[in-house]
């Protein structure tokens, strides 16, 4: 049987200490400074008004009584459910019931809009520009260097990830070239910046671009500029009425006895 040649590359060891170990120290000690930074540029939420509180809370507790309402009996989720379809449909937690049924006010003239957007600014600042520093710091220094090899095999589809700098069509897949191993650290550094910052932090590349992309993730929706208020809580009257309600401790007598 024919034997597959092993592809071996003569490099000089140094380059495993003076490339590998520097882009990844320097991509830790950036993450920690974007974190700190980020922090530091962070400005302090105001305190809302009792009215927009009030319009906020009340939609939150349409929606908890939508989502949980298998907890409470049927007796308890009519009341609650009659109460707050009236109160939507009427607009009692509305914070200004004299522009019910107006058009939307132009989100560019909140001031609560343009603090939010410069916020994001900010926080598009402080993850771009370090970035690009680096990325031009190793693009000058460290470009068409192949720095180690993966032990363990790999499909073409992993060649332009791996090998990006370096354009040799017969090079092995498993052979990693130092801007692709900025790359591998840009997005695969999580772990330690949860070790060395905690779980709340702002060092990930990839943990800011989520949430930027949803930054509604894993929170209920609240009205966002340019929204109305009126028609939220006319579709959250909607669906309450449309609920089909299961009370999870319905006969749980005869099921315990069933058990015994």
């Amino acid at each position: 049987m024919p034997t597959q040649l092993v592809q071996t590359i003569h490099r000089d060891p140094a380059l495993f200490y003076w490339i590998l170990f520097p882009i990844t120290i320097v991509m830790i000690l950036t993450g920690v400074l974007r974190h700190y930074a980020t922090v530091l540029l962070a400005t302090t939420p105001k305190k809302q008004p009792l009215p927009n509180l009030r319009e906020q809370r009340s939609l939150l507790r349409g929606i908890n009584l939508r989502t949980n309402s298998h907890a409470i009996s049927p007796s308890s989720f009519n009341a609650r459910k009659t109460y707050l379809v009236s109160a939507f449909k009427d607009g009692a937690f509305l914070k200004d019931p004299e522009s019910r049924g107006k058009p939307a006010g132009n989100p560019m003239t909140d001031p609560a809009a343009m603090e939010g957007m410069m916020g994001m600014m900010k926080g598009n600042m402080a993850m771009m520009i370090p970035q690009t520093l680096i990325m031009s710091w190793i693009n000058a220094f460290f470009a068409g260097f192949v720095i180690m090899k993966l032990p363990f095999p790999l499909t073409l589809r992993f060649k332009s990830m791996l090998q990006s700098g370096v354009a040799t069509r017969d090079l092995d897949v498993r052979w990693v070239s130092s801007l692709s191993w900025y790359f591998l650290n840009l997005f695969g550094l999580q772990s330690v910046f949860i070790f060395i910052l905690g779980n709340e932090n702002a060092a990930s590349q990839m943990a800011q671009q989520m949430s930027q992309m949803n930054p509604g993730a894993g929170a209920p929706a609240m009205f966002q500029p340019g929204q109305d208020p009126d028609k939220t809580f006319l579709s959250e009257a909607e669906n309450l009425e449309v609920v089909e309600h299961e009370y999870i401790l319905k006969g749980i007598e005869d099921r315990l006895l069933a058990t015994i």
